[in-house]
């Protein structure tokens, strides 16, 4: 693999994560609900997801569970439901306005971490990226080592971006903190989980 090919696959990459999906709408609402830590610690889950799956593709484990449907339907399943929790969560949040008991109710670290791991980890979408999108920069003459790269890329990448997304949020942080401006965020990146969680239901 060349550093033009590579160069290439970054690129490609870094158009892809732009584009808002559930992962930043998970960071959103975990920055406005436990400020830049919990936003930053949401990020870090949602890394390490990118890389289990992107290992997993790697070494070929993803390719077998898409081709076994009844696993990738649970998978599938498990990520509508998972994300579907997680914005419920968000318009309840939203409808009922009450800030103040829940930031002193606010879940530790780890549950934020746990949120964006698993939201990542059972989105189905990620898998089948990674099948389609790695062969296209790899030859047969390919190591295992360029596969593990390209995966890893991907993980580093996707962790760098959320986090600008949360320095974004905690610059503004003062303006979003106002009650309506936070319920009507709250609303609108719940109603947003739930969409891509319906999403998920649907497509084939």
């Amino acid at each position: 693999m060349t550093w033009g090919t590579y160069g290439a696959y970054v690129l490609f990459v870094v158009l892809v994560l732009i584009v808002p999906g559930p992962d930043t709408a998970l960071v959103l609402k975990n920055s406005l609900a436990g400020g830049r830590r919990g936003g930053v610690l949401t990020a870090l889950g949602i890394g390490s997801g990118n890389l289990v799956q992107g290992v997993a593709a790697a070494l070929g484990l993803s390719a077998l569970v898409v081709r076994s449907e009844p696993v990738f339907l649970a998978l599938k399943w498990a990520g509508a439901a998972y994300l579907g929790y997680l914005g419920g969560k968000a318009l309840v949040a939203a409808w009922r306005g009450n800030y103040r008991a829940l930031e002193r109710a606010a879940p530790t670290g780890g549950r934020r971490w746990r949120e964006g791991f698993l939201g990542n980890l059972t989105n189905p979408k990620v898998l089948v990226f990674y099948l389609s999108m790695l062969p296209q920069f790899l030859t047969p003459d390919s190591t295992l080592a360029e596969s593990l790269l390209l995966a890893g890329t991907v993980g580093v990448l996707a962790t760098l971006w959320q986090l600008v997304i949360v320095a974004g949020v905690h610059r503004i942080r003062h303006w979003l903190r106002r009650r309506r401006v936070r319920r009507t965020m709250d609303g609108v990146t719940g109603a947003a989980l739930l969409g891509f969680g319906a999403a998920l239901v649907v497509e084939g």
